[in-house]
Parts: C-alpha cells; structure tokens; sequence
C-alpha cells in the first residue's frame, strides 16, 4: 500500500478493526446458531442463504454503528482531534459499537429458544418492566444472565482497550479541511451503501430476506441488533398495520365486503349507523333473568399442557370440568402475547402485526370491550390479576373500556404466596370468590375478568401444593399442573355458592407458551383449551374450528344481551353445518388464516400470499398459491383490524 494513502487511512484505523472484529463476531454468533438449527437449516436448503446474506446484514449493522462516527472523526480538527478527552469519547463509542450487538449475540439463544425469533419487538416491550424482568431472570435465568453480562463486559474492555491505542498510535492526519471532508463524504456514501445493501429501490430489509417456511430459519440471516433496529424503526414511524399486506384496499371497500359477508351469519343482523360501517345485532339464546359473567385467563395454558386435548397429564381439574361443561377441541389463540389474548376475548378484536390495541394510544377509551357494554346494563366490572395492573398497559386500558375496580397485587393484604409476576393463583382465585359472593349477596350483577399469573416463567408457586410432575420444582410442567390444581380449587368454591346457579363462567388460554417457528405460523402451537360452563350449560365437545375472537359474542348470547356491537366474531350458539369455521392468527409479522377443511393462508410482507395443508401434528405441507376466495378472506380480515383502529370503527354506537 503506497504510503501516502496508508497515511490517509491511518485515522480510520481504529473504526475499520472494529468493524472487521464485529463482522466475525456477528458470523460466529449466526454460525453457532446455525449449527443449533442445522436440521432446520438444511432441510430449507439454508446455508448459503443464511451465510451469505448474513454477511450483508452484518455489514450494515456495523456501518450503522460506525458511519456517523467516522465521518464525524474526520471533520474533526486536528488540535481538536487529538485531545485525550476527544480520545476516550470515540473509544467508548467504539466499545459501544462491539459490546451492544454482542450482548444481543449472547441473549439470542435463550429468546429463540423461547419464542423461535431472534429478539424483537416483544424483547424492547419488556425492557419497559424492569422490575418483573429482572426478577423473572434473576430467579429462572440467573446463568444466562450472568453469561451474558461477562460477555458484554469483556467485548467492552478489550473494545476499548483496542480503540485507545489505536486512537494513540494512529493520531489524526493534518491533511486540509476539504481533504478531510472529502474523506467523511466518501466514509458515508460507503456506509449508506452497505446499509442499503442493494442499489435497488427498496434498501435490505428483513422481509426481503426471507426464504424458507421456516420462520426459525428466516430470521437466522439477520444479526439481533439490525432486527431491533427495524422493530425500534417500525415504533418510531407511522404503523402500517396490516398495510405490509395489501396497500391497493380502500377501508370502505373493506368495511363493505365484511358486512356482506357477516349479513349471511345465522342468528346476525346488520346494523345501519353513521359512527361505524360494522355493527351486528345478534338474538341471543338466553331470555331469562340477568346472569353474571366470570372469565379465567390462563396464563400460557396451551393444548399441549391438556389431558384432554391430547396434551401431557396435567390438567386432571379441567379435564373433569370439561366433561361438565361446553369443551373446545380445536379453538385457537390470535397470538403469542397475553395482551393479544386479551383484546381477542375481552374486545373480540381480530389480531395486526401492530402493537395489541391494549397498548395503542387510539384504544384508550372509547373502544369496545365486553366491559363497556355489560356496565350499560347495570354489571359491576372488575379486573382481578395477582400482578401489578401497569404491565402492558393493562390498568390504563381497562379503566379506560368499561372496567370500575381493578384487583391486583397491593389490593391482597396477607397472601399465602408471592412471586416475581404476584401472588399465587390460589390467592387471587380467593379473592375473586370473594368478590363475587359479596356482589351476588347484595344483588348486583358482575363481570369478573381473572387473569392468571403462577404459570409464567420463573414458575413459581407454593411449595407442597402439588405432587411434582417433574424436576426440579420451577418448571413449566409443574406450573401448569399447579395452575390446574387452583383452577379446580376456585371451582370447588364457585360450584357451592350461591352465585353459581346464575352465573355463565369461561375458562381459557390467553397463548401457548414456547410457540417455536418451525413453519411461517406454527399453528399447533396457538391452539388453547377453552372451557364454557355454568348456568344452563350443557356439557358437549364441540370439534369446530374456532377463534378466540367467536367468544365474546357467544357469551353475550348466553347472557341475553342483544345490543349491536362491532364484534366479527361467530355467536357458537347458533349450530348451522352450513357455518365454515375459521381462525385468524398473527405470528410476529406473518398472518395466518386457518379454514376448517385444513388449508392455511399465510400473509407475509413484501411477498406472495401462501397456502399450506394442515394437519394436527404434522409439518405444513406447501400447496402453492391460495384460491382467490380464501385469498380473498385472508386479507379482508388481516385489514380489518388496522382499518377498525384508525378509523374508530371497533367501538359501541353513542348511548346511555
């Protein structure tokens, strides 16, 4: 290398060896994360892929860290430049630019192996939760936390021990000011280039990446920073929604298929009124007194935890419910996140690749939940969660739809036991017992939302309150059996009180849990038990396929309301054969439409629609492009919740 230009380049020594350290490091990390996955990987024919484009990525990762940096150093003057203070600056951000994607490196298997994703938008949601966070780690993740720290702190301190003398030994050329801002237009024009990574008209982005039918697999090319830096990126900007999917839809065109298509549910009727294009009035089954309403959240309760469903032997109270009550054999979850459970059951809102509506601002008051309408009709409302009410939002949205009094972990005053998520089930299923002998005594209808919590990770529970399924103690298996143990204790007590012969109660899941990306949407992973039983309930299996979105209309049936709401759901109340089940799902940025006869449409950004054959158990099976009809309703019913959010569609007409 001619000396001239070596002396050029030498100020930029420093950024180019951290830039060339943090491309193997980040190629290491995919290598080992591969190898974990090599089954997968091969069978998608990945390698390459993966290899190949993982290097583009990391390119750009480390020109995001590095670019501004390196420019910004060369615009320096030089008396400037080389102050020690100048020095340690551009050296801890250079430490910064190494330690950070490390760190995401080193927390990336325990999140896969979790949710099946490299860390996302999930991952930065929860870091507003320090306090539940780290207990959660401390007490179930305490080696992989400390794992990971020890990682960070040592690429940290041999990052800055590196830039400071290369900072020293490499001081800032003396060239002319144009010379120097010749160079940094050129270090920018570089890194935006390796940012982009295409000269094309859209820059790389994660779905122009993708694949395989292997969600797992799709996001192995990616490094963790570069994909929180699109989800940070998507939070920042203006959310398309469901848009990623079709952006040629006009919302009335929408609004006006879903309302030709729900005039035609047996038992519905179309509602004309200015404030929303979709509202339903369906003819309730009941017509007896008022009945109150009880509704149990299992935390993370999937099939595969069920007896009954064919899952492990675990839930012997529920399945001895289930035989008591209306069972669900094939109802399925909208998504991965308790907030999603919750706006699916508690508003009937169909699931977005957004953020769940319990947190959006839009849905902070004036938006539909089960709440709202039965306080019109005179219910006392409550929330009862063993936690604190601020996780996800959860306390700002219900006081804001419906809900007056909120129980939670402050309001139990002696409880027999407490975790990092709250108190245990047993004491929040006594307090909720409470609650509704107190209401049913003084006369007062109620809507009871009880939210578990014990079955989360770090898994804790009373100890002796089960005989372990497994060992040690803090595991999934015996959370979910303990789980079951204070569902059936609640029972117990509900089925000798008084409240009980007058009350509709549903038991179910908000998620599974571990929904792993095998396949573009996982879909044995989103099945849920769910449980209708009580007051003039029949027990009976019903094998339909249905959606956590068709409960809440069914249980205004059972109460005898009749008032028109925006729900989509079905009323399950109506048994016509002609009825085609359905359930929509959303699996991080990919939609999934399940029919009853097994085929799947998957929506994915940037691509084709995609259909797949279903069976229970057993992987997808490709089988080309979708028809157009189940193309057709795949898209409606992804658009409808982002169109019903920003336009203020999912709400009740004005009343009293």
């Amino acid at each position: 290398m001619p000396q001239t230009l070596r002396h050029g380049l030498a100020p930029l020594l420093p950024f180019l060896s951290i830039f060339v350290l943090g491309l193997l490091l980040l190629s290491l990390s995919r290598l080992g994360l591969s190898l974990w996955q090599a089954d997968a990987v091969g069978a998608a024919g990945g390698w390459a892929p993966v290899l190949v484009h993982g290097v583009r990525v990391d390119v750009a990762a480390m020109c995001m860290w590095l670019g501004i940096a390196a420019a910004a150093y060369l615009l320096l003057p030089v008396s400037l430049a080389r102050r020690p203070q100048v020095a340690i600056v551009f050296a801890v951000w250079l430490a910064l630019a190494l330690a950070i994607p490390v760190a995401l490196e080193a927390a990336t298997p325990a999140f896969m192996a979790e949710y099946g994703l490299r860390p996302n938008r999930l991952f930065i949601e929860y870091l507003a939760y320090p306090r539940e966070v780290s207990s959660m780690l401390a007490k179930g993740h305490l080696l992989t936390g400390l794992a990971t720290v020890l990682v960070t702190l040592a690429a940290a301190w041999f990052a800055y021990r590196l830039a400071r003398r290369l900072l020293a030994r490499h001081p800032h050329h003396p060239g002319t000011g144009a010379v120097r801002a010749l160079g940094a237009v050129v270090v920018m024009l570089a890194c935006t280039l390796g940012i982009r990574s295409t000269l094309g008209h859209r820059p790389m982005n994660p779905a122009m990446l993708a694949f395989s039918t292997d969600a797992t697999v799709n996001t192995l090319p990616l490094n963790s920073f570069y994909s929180l830096a699109f989800a940070i990126r998507d939070e920042l900007r203006h959310d398309p929604g469901a848009r990623i999917y079709d952006t040629t839809t006009p919302d009335e065109a929408v609004a006006d298929a879903l309302r030709g298509i729900s005039a035609a549910w047996p038992g519905a009727t179309v509602v004309e009124d200015a404030s929303t294009p979709l509202l339903l009035r369906r003819y309730p089954v009941h017509h007896g007194p008022p009945r109150n309403l009880v509704i149990v959240l299992e935390e993370s309760l999937g099939a595969r935890f069920v007896g009954s469903l064919g899952g492990l032997p675990l839930t012997p109270r529920f399945d001895s419910l289930a035989t008591r009550g209306w069972a669900f054999d094939q109802l399925y979850a909208t998504g991965t996140r308790s907030v999603r459970g919750i706006e699916a059951v508690v508003s009937g809102y169909p699931p977005t690749p957004s953020v769940a509506v319990v947190k959006r601002p839009r849905a902070q008051q004036d938006f539909f939940t089960l709440a709202t309408l039965l306080r019109r009709h005179g219910y006392d409302t409550a929330f009862h969660y063993g936690g604190e009410s601020h996780f996800d939002n959860m306390r700002g949205f219900f006081l804001g739809n419906g809900f007056e009094r909120i129980i939670e972990r402050k309001d139990h005053a002696a409880p027999r036991f407490a975790g990092s998520w709250g108190v245990s089930d047993d004491d929040l299923f006594a307090e909720a017992h409470a609650d509704f002998e107190r209401l049913h005594a003084a006369g007062t209808p109620f809507f009871g939302f009880v939210f578990t919590s014990s079955n989360h990770d770090p898994f804790e529970f009373p100890d002796d309150s089960i005989e372990l399924y497994d060992a040690p103690k803090a595991t999934r298996n015996n959370a979910a059996k303990y789980a079951d143990h204070a569902l059936g204790g609640f029972f117990d007590r509900a089925m000798s009180s008084d409240y009980w012969a007058d009350t509709v109660f549903l038991v179910v899941a908000d998620h599974d849990s571990r929904v792993l990306g095998q396949s573009l949407v996982p879909v044995d992973n989103f099945r849920i038990p769910g449980l209708i039983l009580g007051a003039g309930i029949e027990p009976r299996r019903d094998t339909r396929l249905v959606s956590q979105i068709d409960l809440a209309p069914t249980l205004l049936s059972l109460l005898g309301i009749d008032d028109a709401t925006p729900l989509l759901g079905r009323d399950l109340n109506r048994d016509d054969p002609t009825a085609h089940g359905r359930a929509p799902m959303q699996y991080d940025a990919n939609f999934g439409w399940l029919e009853d006869d097994g085929t799947l449409v998957v929506l994915q950004p940037g691509q084709a629609p995609r259909a797949f054959v279903h069976r229970p158990g057993r992987p997808l099976v490709a089988s080309g492009a979708p028809s157009a009809e189940a193309q057709r309703l795949a898209t409606l019913h992804a658009l409808w919740g982002t169109v019903a959010y920003e336009r203020g569609w999912h709400r009740l007409p004005e009343g009293p």
